[in-house]
């Protein structure tokens, strides 16, 4: 058999080849120790202050804090518009990876609406992705509880606790107070051109009508922020630091809620407003429109269904009735005729005008006669008549020799054709007409028959309740105009403030006397005889005085007769009143207009009977207000502060 050979080994090679191989790899291993080395230098040391920064970025986050919103009281401090607790399912976008799965997931376990979900996708397109956004709020405990126990299953997806605003009295004070709402895009819009944007990282609503947005920067007050320690999940796992938010400003209204109610009850199902001011100082008192409807559902984010129901009604619930309505103000300027007829001695007292129950132009050849109210006419009426028995054919006279060039900027000095300056956004001007007016709106001159029907508060001649309001608290102040105001009073840092009193230019006449005659004339209305509003105020414990008025809202033919019956419900006249009481010293004027409801006497005096006999009974005029009461105790905190004894006193 044949031997293989043998090799001998060469030590001596392999010896040096594993030096040669151990000293590449001795290198590679100091290379990459080196490079090891000096990227640890560079972040550890160079980058030092880089990526910690990143990193407490990361560890450390700041979140606005929302404040409080301010609480709206009413006169006496009962809670108009309150925050309450509740829960609410939010989303944070950036952290749900598919978010129609979520969407159908959360259906699943709770009731959702298709609405609701298509309001958050709306929403989602204009907010900040890393910003929790609520799909649903106000959750019941059952549906907390059905999330709660799935919450595993919805990364992205968690219940808040927040304060929500609610109004306890539903639609009383809709008008009055506004409500909030949802923050949408125009909001966002006006409060980046306001640099207000960063004050509502936390917040979720804002006031989109009445006191709640005229006063939004005061009520919503200022955010605040915290920084937390959170994990890799963004879970919370500690506070650092905390600055607190501000909260919003306390608002006290001169507002009775007891009389809101009644002027509710009173207009029952009939279109209309109520307006009572004290003269003395512009605080609003009662300002109601009705139809109303219930703010709370708007807070949360209104259903579609409901805001249909809401804008397509033909009553338009939204419209303020008592600041947008624009009626014919009727007989109730006939007073600021009549004063102005004084001031510019067309008239005296002693006047009479002989009324036959129709009116022509005098030494001009036209068949068209302007009647009177009253078939057959009154006679020989003076003045004082010519208001207690609202005798139509002495204004239509009197107008004609004022001419519109003078009644029109002597109304606007009552408030006609003006804003009121009350302090609410919804205001409309209505209408003083003057040529100029008509011919801007209409592109045709002013005739003189246009003249006739203005000087019994009709033609072209609108005004809002509150502008009512306004012009009959200048003529109980004779000649001082103080402008309306809801809010007479705010507490801030548990600091109570009075809401300042706005005046405008006085109206001077050429006699002062001239205001005590009409005054005494609108005294006669409500407690003569043969007062228009004489039945309505029979029996009052109370002296007060007033004017009725009745607006036809279509013309009729010179041979034709109004039959209420054969009239559209919508196109018949309308109810007006306004009057003050006590007579010697007024604490409160009232307006009270009600559509197509009839006769101002009948119709609307015994509405204001019902409000004048409700302010007196709850001592109105003599109670005092909130805002004195706060006022009073702090000047019993200081003056109690001021006698305690010092410790040197004690010791003698």
């Amino acid at each position: 058999m044949r031997r293989q050979k043998q090799h001998i080994q060469d030590h001596s090679a392999e010896a040096n080849l594993f030096a040669r191989r151990s000293i590449v790899a001795l290198l590679v291993v100091f290379g990459l120790m080196s490079v090891l080395i000096v990227n640890m230098f560079y972040l550890q040391i160079k980058s030092y202050q880089t990526y910690q920064t990143r990193s407490n970025e990361n560890r450390i986050k700041v979140q606005p804090v929302a404040p409080n919103r301010g609480v709206i009281r009413d006169l006496n401090g009962k809670i108009l518009a309150a925050n309450e607790p509740a829960y609410s399912l939010e989303i944070i976008p950036e952290a749900v990876k598919d978010m129609d799965a979520t969407l159908l997931g959360l259906q699943e376990i709770m009731e959702i609406s298709s609405e609701q979900v298509e309001q958050f996708k709306e929403t989602i397109k204009y907010q900040r992705r890393f910003k929790s956004i609520p799909l649903k709020t106000k959750l019941t405990d059952q549906e907390v509880a059905a999330f709660s126990v799935q919450q595993h299953r919805f990364p992205g997806v968690g219940i808040e606790a927040r304060l929500t605003r609610t109004y306890p009295y539903s639609d009383v004070l809709t008008h009055v107070i506004g409500y909030v709402g949802k923050i949408n895009k125009r909001d966002l819009n006006r409060l980046e051109q306001t640099e207000q944007l960063s004050n509502y990282a936390a917040t979720r609503s804002i006031g989109k009508i009445g006191i709640e947005r005229f006063y939004e920067e005061a009520l919503h007050g200022t955010t605040g922020n915290e920084e937390v320690e959170v994990n890799h999940r963004s879970r919370v796992l500690r506070q650092l630091n905390v600055t607190p938010p501000k909260p919003g400003t306390d608002l006290h209204l001169s507002i009775a809620v007891e009389m809101q109610q009644l002027a509710k009850d009173a207009l029952g199902s009939k279109r209309g407003a109520i307006v009572a001011i004290d003269p003395r100082d512009g605080a609003i008192l009662t300002m109601y429109s009705n139809p109303s409807y219930d703010p709370n559902l708007f807070v949360s984010g209104i259903s579609q269904k409901d805001y249909s129901a809401i804008t397509s009604s033909k009553d338009k619930p939204m419209l303020n009735r008592a600041t947008q309505g624009q009626y014919p103000p009727a007989s109730t300027v006939k007073p600021q005729i009549a004063l102005l007829g004084l001031h510019k001695k067309l008239v005296t007292p002693s006047t009479t005008v002989w009324d036959p129950g129709f009116w022509k132009f005098p030494n001009v050849d036209t068949q068209r006669n302007f009647r009177d109210w009253k078939p057959g006419g009154h006679g020989w009426v003076d003045l004082e008549h010519s208001l207690v028995q609202s005798c139509d054919i002495y204004y239509y006279d009197l107008a004609y020799r004022l001419g519109i060039d003078e009644i029109s900027p002597f109304g606007k000095k009552f408030g006609f054709g003006e804003y009121t300056g009350v302090d609410i956004h919804e205001e409309s001007r209505a209408i003083m007409p003057s040529r100029e007016w008509k011919k801007e709106r209409t592109r045709n001159p002013w005739y003189q028959g246009d003249t006739i029907s203005v000087g019994i508060g009709q033609g072209y001649w609108t005004s809002t309740p509150i502008q009512l309001a306004m012009a009959t608290s200048v003529l109980v102040n004779k000649g001082e105009v103080i402008e309306p105001k809801i809010v007479t009073g705010t507490t801030e840092n548990g600091v109570y403030t009075n809401t300042p009193i706005t005046k405008r230019p006085p109206i001077k006449l050429s006699d002062d006397r001239y205001w005590q005659v009409i005054l005494d004339a609108l005294y006669e209305t409500v407690n003569s005889p043969e007062g228009t509003a004489r039945t309505a105020f029979a029996g009052a414990v109370y002296t007060s005085a007033g004017k009725t008025g009745t607006a036809q809202l279509f013309s009729l033919a010179e041979d034709e007769e109004y039959d209420e019956e054969k009239v559209a419900e919508r196109k018949r006249d309308n109810a007006m009143y306004v009057g003050y009481a006590p007579y010697d010293d007024p604490t409160i004027v009232i307006v009270v207009a009600v559509e197509n409801a009839g006769g101002g006497s009948s119709n609307a005096a015994p509405i204001a009977r019902r409000m004048m006999d409700l302010y007196f009974a709850l001592g109105l005029a003599d109670k005092r207000t909130i805002s004195d009461q706060i006022i009073q105790l702090e000047e019993e905190i200081d003056e109690t502060l001021d006698v305690v004894p010092t410790q040197e006193n004690k010791n003698g």
